[in-house]
């Protein structure tokens, strides 16, 4: 394998990968692989909870309720009905879930930017196309298998909106994992 088709578990060219001038161990390399780390997690992160969290406040505008409702209505999805019983347990349960599950849908998507490179170049694009996967996979596969047991009933302003929201989430998740001009 040449040096030059060698990159970083980033997705980024190491000049020094696969040459007897590596400097792991030293301090020098444990710097490079902590801000390798960072390339990956700082944007796991950040689009999973920026865009985890506006997606509650256009769940809030689509369906005109209450953040907390929102929340419990998440939580449901792992309790069933009785989440919307559970007070300010099963809203803080919402949260977490909510953030867990954009922080994993962020990680797939970085993941797969620094396997595939052309995403992060071309990420206006692969984020729209990633949140049309994210509304497939959550509307059709997550809550069928949820607590909550089914699809969403169709109702065409509905599916426009959660579409558009689900576009918007993609589009955040893909502005963080994006590849940036040196």
């Amino acid at each position: 394998m040449s040096e030059s088709s060698l990159q970083s578990a980033d997705g980024f060219r190491n000049s020094n990968a696969g040459t007897a001038d590596t400097h792991h161990g030293s301090v020098q390399g444990r710097l490079a692989d902590q801000l390798s780390a960072r390339r990956i997690v700082a944007p796991i992160l950040l689009g999973g909870l920026i865009a985890g969290t506006i997606d509650i406040g256009c769940a809030c505008l689509i369906n005109g309720a209450k953040p907390s409702f929102i929340l419990q209505a998440i939580a449901s999805g792992l309790l069933g009905k009785s989440a919307f019983s559970g007070g300010p347990t099963t809203v803080a349960l919402g949260l977490v879930l909510q953030w867990a599950m954009s922080i994993i849908i962020a990680a797939i998507f970085v993941v797969a930017s620094r396997w595939r490179p052309v995403l992060a170049r071309r990420w206006i694009e692969a984020g729209l196309a990633y949140g049309v996967v994210i509304f497939v996979v959550m509307n059709y596969v997550v809550l069928p298998l949820s607590a909550v047991g089914h699809a969403p009933r169709f109702r065409i302003v509905h599916f426009i909106e959660d579409t558009l929201a689900m576009l918007l989430f993609g589009l955040i998740v893909a502005f963080f994992a994006r590849q940036r001009p040196r």
